[in-house]
């Protein structure tokens, strides 16, 4: 069985893979293949939050008894992402490659330290903290919707 940390770093790749092939596609300006791998990574964002949000978070909170602290901030930083998610779409239908390019460098880089924090951290206190009910909450992970 694999672990909090393992599943959720896992899906941390395959957000980053699907981002990068969006990345590719714009600096190459080729906009339905933008379109296409942005959809793609942008359902992919939202089902992953959703998964902590709705799931992971409300465990760890009900079981250490806090809601401020690590879920607060990676909440906010759900929050921030969403911002730029809805600045890309915007530059996307805009047709501006150069500001797309910008703002998934911003993405990149805010994307990039959340996921240390989460993976380092949050994931492996998650992995303590929920360790007898591990398996159920991943379970749960398939009817979490995007």
């Amino acid at each position: 069985m694999s672990s909090i940390a393992e599943t959720m770093a896992r899906d941390h790749q395959g957000c980053d893979e699907v981002f990068a092939n969006a990345e590719q596609a714009a600096a190459d300006q080729d906009w339905p293949a933008l379109e296409k791998q942005y959809g793609i990574f942008l359902n992919r964002m939202k089902r992953h939050f959703a998964m902590e949000e709705e799931v992971l978070f409300p465990a760890f909170e009900h079981e250490t008894g806090t809601t401020s602290g690590p879920t607060e901030m990676m909440r906010h930083e759900h929050q921030e992402m969403r911002g730029l998610f809805d600045q890309m779409q915007a530059a996307i239908a805009a047709g501006d490659a150069d500001e797309y390019l910008g703002l998934s460098e911003t993405l990149l880089v805010m994307m990039q330290q959340h996921n240390r924090k989460e993976e380092e951290i949050l994931y492996r206190m998650m992995d303590q903290a929920l360790a007898s009910e591990a398996a159920s909450l991943l379970a749960r992970f398939d009817e979490v919707a995007a």
